[in-house]
C-alpha cells in the first residue's frame, strides 16, 4: 500500500520506482501485481510499466510480465568501467579509416537515438557531425538498425509509451515492414528521411552494458552512388562483428 502523506512527493514518480524496486526483488511483475501493490487500476499500472519500458527500465517478458530492462542499475564492479564511448571509440575510427566519410555511434533511449561520438569526413562536400544531437529512431539507420534487433513486442511498448508522452503517432505497421526488410539486409538505410540531403547506412551492435548501441555511415546524396550502399555494407558488418568479438560476453 503507498502512503500519501509525505509532503513534496510527486507520487506518478514515486509509483514508478516502486515497481522497480518489486521487479528487481522478485524478478517480474505482471499488471495485476503491480495495480495490487499501488492500489490502482489496473490500467493506471499498465501506463507506468509501459513508460518504464519505453525508457529502458523494464522489459516485458514471457506470460506479459515484465522484467527490469537493461537501463536499470546494476551494482557497480571493483573496478571503474569505461564508458561505452571509449570502448567503442576504436572501432568507431576503425570504421572511419576503412570507408572515409562521416561516423558516429549512436544509443537507443525509448524511441529516439542519441548520437554520443563521431568523426567528420574531409571531403569539400561533406555530412558535418551530429554528435551530441537527437533524433527519431524510425527516421534514422541506427534506429531502424537497433529497433530491428528488438521483439516485435517492445518496439511496440516503447511507440505505446512515446504516444502517451504526446509524440507524434507512427505507423507500426508500416515501421515493422521496414524493420522486417533491415533485418534481412542486416544494415539500415535513411534516404532524405532523418533531415534533407543526406544518405545513412548503419549495423546494430547489440546491448553493450545494457546500453543497445549502433555504429553509422553518413554521406551527402549529391555524391552517392549505388556502389556505395554495399561498399558500406561490408565494412559495417566487418566492424560490428569486431566490436562484437571485443566487447560482448
Amino acid at each position: 500500500m503507498i502512503r500519501n502523506d509525505e509532503p513534496g512527493r510527486v507520487e506518478s514518480v514515486h509509483r514508478a520506482l516502486v515497481l522497480l524496486k518489486l521487479m528487481a526483488a522478485q524478478g517480474s511483475l505482471s499488471v495485476t501485481e503491480a495495480a495490487r501493490a499501488l492500489d490502482v487500476n489496473p490500467s493506471t499500472a499498465q501506463r507506468l510499466l509501459v513508460t518504464l519500458v519505453g525508457d529502458d527500465f523494464a522489459v516485458q517478458g514471457e506470460h506479459k510480465r515484465y522484467e527490469p530492462g537493461p537501463a536499470y542499475p546494476r551494482p557497480a564492479g571493483s573496478g571503474s568501467v569505461p564508458s561505452l564511448r571509449a570502448r567503442v571509440r576504436p572501432f568507431l575510427e576503425r570504421l572511419f579509416e576503412r570507408v572515409e566519410e562521416t561516423s558516429h555511434l549512436a544509443v537507443l533511449v525509448g524511441t529516439e537515438i542519441h548520437h554520443l561520438d563521431g568523426i567528420e569526413a574531409v571531403h569539400a562536400l561533406r555530412f558535418g557531425l551530429r554528435t551530441g544531437v537527437r533524433l527519431p529512431a524510425h527516421r534514422t539507420s541506427a534506429g531502424k538498425a537497433m529497433l530491428a534487433g528488438l521483439p516485435r513486442h517492445e518496439v511496440d511498448a516503447r511507440y505505446t509509451a512515446a504516444a502517451l508522452d504526446d509524440r507524434p503517432v507512427v505507423d507500426l505497421d508500416a515501421l515493422h515492414r521496414e524493420l522486417a526488410g533491415t533485418r534481412h539486409d542486416r544494415i539500415g538505410s535513411n534516404f532524405e528521411e532523418s533531415e534533407p540531403g543526406v544518405a545513412a547506412f548503419a549495423v546494430a551492435l547489440g546491448a553493450i552494458e545494457g546500453e543497445i548501441a549502433a555504429l553509422s555511415i553518413a554521406m551527402p546524396v549529391a555524391r552517392y552512388s549505388r556502389g556505395d550502399k554495399e561498399r558500406f555494407a561490408a565494412q559495417l558488418l566487418r566492424t560490428a562483428e569486431e566490436a562484437r568479438r571485443a566487447l560482448l560476453p
